[in-house]
């Protein structure tokens, strides 16, 4: 990047550093940014700074929020019987989205992944088990992704708190709504046969 100058330079190589962001994407990003007033700009900078000052973890859920504990953890009218485990504050939102859970959460802030060096004692295990010491549930629901970390997660978990939950289950897995079967592949076809239910 010799032929840029040096501000763009650095503002293309810090870009190429966001996820999914590759060289050619940091480009249009830089020119797009350069072409927008300077308040537009401002706005974005200022917008960049507050997240990271004004965002923590919930010290309950470790959920993303501005006040601590979080939004959810404050809310009397979650059902705290009900305890859904993600990995990542992302997938709690997409959990939200859907309307249909009203229990309470646990964020992981990641999922076991022995080939890069992250155990159980590199995510948060150990606060979730102290949480249901002193909030016990009557349902864990294992909300991992469908990877082989989030499978891998999924299986230590369950394991550790078959003894000290009465219901540990995972959420099902298989067909997207709008999908057709011949272009499944067959792990998630056998997934959607194994998280058959009964009609009617």
């Amino acid at each position: 990047m010799a032929y840029y100058p040096e501000p763009l330079a650095r503002l293309i190589d810090a870009l190429q550093k966001l996820p999914g962001i590759g060289p050619k994407t940091a480009q249009r990003l830089t020119f797009f940014l350069l072409k927008q007033p300077p308040s537009e700009v401002d706005a974005l900078s200022e917008a960049i700074g507050r997240v990271k000052s004004q965002i923590v973890h919930c010290s309950t859920c470790f959920n993303v929020t501005e006040e601590d504990p979080c939004r959810i953890c404050r809310d009397p009218a979650r059902d705290s019987r009900s305890l859904c485990v993600v990995e990542e504050p992302n997938d709690l939102l997409a959990m939200e989205r859907t309307r249909e859970y009203r229990g309470r959460y646990h964020v992981l802030l990641g999922a076991l992944s022995p080939l890069d060096g992250i155990g159980p004692e590199d995510i948060r295990v150990r606060e979730l088990l102290a949480r249901l010491e002193k909030e016990p549930a009557e349902e864990v629901i294992l909300a991992t992704n469908p990877n082989v970390e989030g499978e891998a997660t999924a299986i230590y978990l369950g394991k550790l708190l078959k003894p000290l939950v009465p219901r540990v289950t995972r959420i099902a897995r298989g067909l997207p709504v709008g999908g057709d079967l011949e272009y499944a592949d067959e792990v998630t076809l056998s997934k959607a046969l194994e998280g058959r239910r009964e009609v009617g």
